[in-house]
This record gives structure tokens, sequence and C-alpha cells, in this order.
């Protein structure tokens, strides 16, 4: 059933979540139009080619749980095999601890415990146990997660009060990890993965213990080409289906009539629109298109005081030559990772920095030219929140990140290095729009969770989607939100058109008028 036939849509950004709502919103007969200010789909979801002939993925760098999207694409009478090749990693990636050992992560959970054992022996035996109460906690979750938040009596539904004794809501992702595993190491292991969320593991809600079991669970890919390979088939998918994608087409507004959105502004011209879809940086994107009149109870005062991720320093670097035995994904954990947190928790650049390394070439020889390897590196640090001045800052601590490379045993880089761009917080806030350059948007605390967390249902005829609303940020979470999205939003047509003396949709006589 065409439940959007004949409805214009308009979609603010291309980002991962613009265009899995523009999909399921097309399928069901709505004429959509997505506007995206770049050149090119994705948001940070995408990959570029730089001079030389070197690939990087500028923001997420593997594919979790493709069940969400693959979903997605056979409500459009695809399958997701057939646009995209992902390629499952084993291992997933290679953990260092600098204060000694190391595991070889695998999907393998015989495999994955012999490598813990190789460092913790009595933690080993708890693995299978781990993976089991996770299973169970997810399989409670994900309805939860799979719903809207629009009332404060949402958060206490016979759902959440059956789910809440595994939610341990104040216990942190560490806290919880205590239960199965005695040594730092191995909760460091099961528990990095709340930087995904741009948070410490150490105040991280116990509910993302889920994340690094997703990972073992149903596992850790590659797209080949890059991530944005994903967006791109998406966008792709998505002409076919009569989605006009305008890019480097900024959008200056959004239009009201009285408490209601009936389009945008788009290059000073007025687009008229039953509903809109905004899929960007949520404090960003609300401050530039949203008047507070529209938005009460996320007033600038309050995005202010909200509390936010931390951020990343990017370097993406063509190198010459090979890289060794580095894997596709190695995470390096600082000897004192606490500390390491903790400096970057009171916006302090860290000291001894922690770091992510990307070697895509490893498995895909398309990410650089032959001879040649790709790395992406991330360091978490503050958001600009800190104070920190970047302009004077970078260059040192670009030589303080390379400095650390040599832990991995890449000594020498710098002389290899032939192409090569730094992203700073300053760089995601002003090339990339990113509010106060808190790349993973508001933190994931119990007070910015569910109905606490904007809603996607964001007053009449506007809706969000990405990693500032429900359910929150990361791939996976974000396609599921578009979905959480695009069901409010066919609700509500289906309601318009069912009152009594209107049509479908609401059509406006005169100039709209500006909030």
């Amino acid at each position: 059933m065409e439940e959007a036939k004949g409805a214009r849509v308009a979609i603010v950004g291309a980002g991962p979540g613009g265009l899995a709502a523009a999909l399921l919103l097309a399928k069901q007969g709505a004429h959509v139009t997505i506007y995206e200010k770049d050149s090119q789909v994705g948001g940070r979801t995408k990959t570029v080619t730089a001079p030389g002939g070197y690939k990087f993925d500028i923001g997420p760098t593997f594919f979790l749980y493709p069940r969400i999207l693959a979903e997605i694409f056979e409500a459009c009478g695809e399958s997701l095999a057939d646009h995209v090749d992902l390629v499952r990693l084993d291992p997933q990636y290679h953990v260092v601890f600098e204060g000694g050992g190391d595991i070889k992560a695998t999907p393998d959970i015989a495999r994955m415990a012999a490598e813990i054992a190789t460092i913790a022996p009595e933690d080993a035996e708890n693995v299978a146990r781990f993976m089991s109460e996770n299973r169970k906690k997810l399989e409670l979750f994900r309805p939860i997660l799979e719903r809207p938040f629009d009332s404060p009596l949402d958060v206490v539904s016979p759902a959440m009060l059956q789910a809440l004794p595994m939610m341990r809501p104040f216990s942190s992702v560490d806290g919880d990890l205590k239960r199965y595993f005695r040594d730092p190491r191995v909760r460091l292991a099961f528990s990095f993965q709340t930087k995904y969320l741009g948070m410490s593991p150490f105040q991280c809600p116990s509910l993302f213990t889920i994340l690094s079991f997703l990972e073992y669970e149903h596992g850790v890919f590659h797209p080949i080409g890059g991530c944005g390979a994903v967006s791109d088939a998406m966008a792709r998918l998505a002409e076919k289906m009569g989605v006009t994608i305008a890019l480097d087409t900024p959008v200056d507004e959004i239009l009201y009539e009285g408490d209601r959105a009936v389009g945008l502004v788009v290059n000073g011209e007025r687009k008229p629109a039953d509903a809109v879809v905004v899929n960007g940086d949520f404090a960003h994107a609300a401050r530039r298109l949203i008047p507070q009149a529209h938005r009460p109870r996320w007033t600038d005062r309050k995005l202010e005081r909200a509390r936010i991720s931390c951020s990343t320093f990017m370097l993406y670097l063509g190198i010459e030559g090979d890289l060794g035995d580095l894997e596709h994904h190695t995470i390096l954990l600082s000897d004192d990772y606490a500390n390491n947190i903790e400096e970057i928790s009171s916006c302090r650049l860290p000291t001894k920095p922690s770091f992510y390394v990307q070697n895509a070439a490893r498995t895909d020889p398309s990410m650089a030219p032959k001879g040649h390897s790709s790395l992406y590196v991330l360091v978490p640090v503050p958001n600009l929140r800190s104070g920190t001045d970047w302009a004077s800052e970078a260059a040192a601590f670009r030589a303080k990140t390379l400095d650390r490379l040599k832990v991995l045993g890449l000594h020498d880089i710098e002389r290899r290095i032939r192409y090569e761009r730094v992203i700073t917080p300053a760089g995601w806030q002003d090339e990339f729009a990113v509010n106060e350059g808190a790349t993973f948007n508001l933190a994931h605390d119990l007070g910015q969770m569910l109905y606490f967390r904007p809603h996607n249902r964001f007053g009449k005829g506007v809706y969000l989607v990405g990693g500032g609303t429900h359910p929150g940020s990361g791939l996976p979470v974000i396609y599921e939100g578009a979905r959480i999205t695009t069901r409010l939003l066919l609700e509500d047509l289906a309601a318009e058109r069912a009152r009594p003396g209107r049509s479908l949709f609401r059509r406006t006589t005169g100039a709209p008028a500006r909030a």
C-alpha cells in the first residue's frame, strides 16, 4: 500500500538517516527531495579519493549489524547483497595493550577465549557467559530501541520494566563487565566500543555492553570500496525509486505557517512540503533551521548545557610502501587508559593518547594504489568546550600522534607520507557542521536517552533522523531511527488524510510565513 502517495517530503541532508528515510518514504509513494549541502552523499559516512589515488573513509570505517539496512533494502524490493560487497573481517581488530599483551579479536568465540587466555586465563572461562547474557539483553532491548519515545509514560512501559533488571541503570559498562572479567585489559577489550558513542566505559550506561556483543555475534564488515560505498548504493537505489537528490544545495531555513512546518527555503527559493525530515548534527541543524519557538524542549540555552561527546583528531595518510603485518583495524590502548580518559573528560589534551588505526588496503586493494597504503588514524580528544586553540596546537599534536604510531612498529611513517589531511575538532565544526566538534553528537547518558533524547517527531510537520535523535548514534542505530521516524511520518499523513473535510495534504494558499 502506498501510504504517502502524492505527499511531498523534503529531507535536509543525505547522510545515512536521510538516505534510509528517503528509501522508505519513496516506497510508500511520497515525492521525496533530498537537499545536500555537499557535492557527495553520505555526510560523514562517505569515502573520498585523494590525490595520488588514496581512498579514505571520512567517518565510520566499518559496517556493523547489517540486518537493519538489509531489511530496509528488502522493504524496497531489493537485496543489500546485490548492491554492496560486505567482507566479514577475522580478526575483527587487533587490540594492543601498551602495558603488555594483545588480543586478535575474532568472532570465533572458542578462539576468542583462547586469545584472552594468553593474558588472563581465568577470564577466558567467562566469555561464553558474557555472550549468553548479552544475547538475552539485546533481545529484551530490541523492542525498546525499535519504538519511539513520545511520552514520559513510555519510560515505564511493560517492555521497559521487563528489561530494567538487565539494564542495571546505575552501573557503567566497565562496572558491569567486572561481573565477567577481573583483568582490566580484558574489560577494555569488551568496552572500548563505548568510544563509538564518544563516551568513557567508566561512565557509559551498562546497556552498551551490547556493542561488543553485536560485533562478536553479528560480525564486523568492510564494504569493498569503503563505507561510502554503502551510502552511494543507497543513493543510487533512491534515485531509481524516483527520489531527487540535489547536491551542493544548502537549506536556508524551515518555513512555518503558525506552528506547522510547510516547506523549506533553498537558495532563497520557497519549496513547499507536506513534511520535513532533518538529517544533520542535531544541535547545529536545530539552531540554524528551527526557530526557538518551535523547539521549546531544546532551546539554545538547553543545547549550550547539553552533555556532548568527545571529539577526534584525525590523520588521513597516503603512505608509500607497505605497513608490514598491521591489521585492518588496530586499537592501541594506553598503559594508563583511565588517566587518558580522565584528561579528555576534563577538557585536556591527552599526554599519552590511545588511538585507532585503519589499514583498509590490507583487505581491499582498491583503497590505495599498488605498493601504497591508506592510513586512517583517529585519536579521541576533548570537544571544543575545552577551549583548545587548534590553530596553534595541531602541529604539535600531529607530531605526538606520529610518534605514538611507533608503539605499533611504524617507525618510518613520516618520511613515506605522500598525501596528508588533518581534521581537528575545529575542522569538524567548521567543515562538517558538527556542533562544538562533538563527533558522536549528544552524550548517551541516562538523562539524554529514550524519552530524554530529541524526539523523532519534532513538532508538527518536522521529523528528525540521525545520531542526535532516538535511538542514538552508530550506523545500525541511525538506520533503525530512520524506520521509527518514517513510521511516525506515515501515521501523521494518514491521520491528516482521515480528517473530515480536509484533503490528504495541506496546500498553502499564500506565501508561507517565516517564524
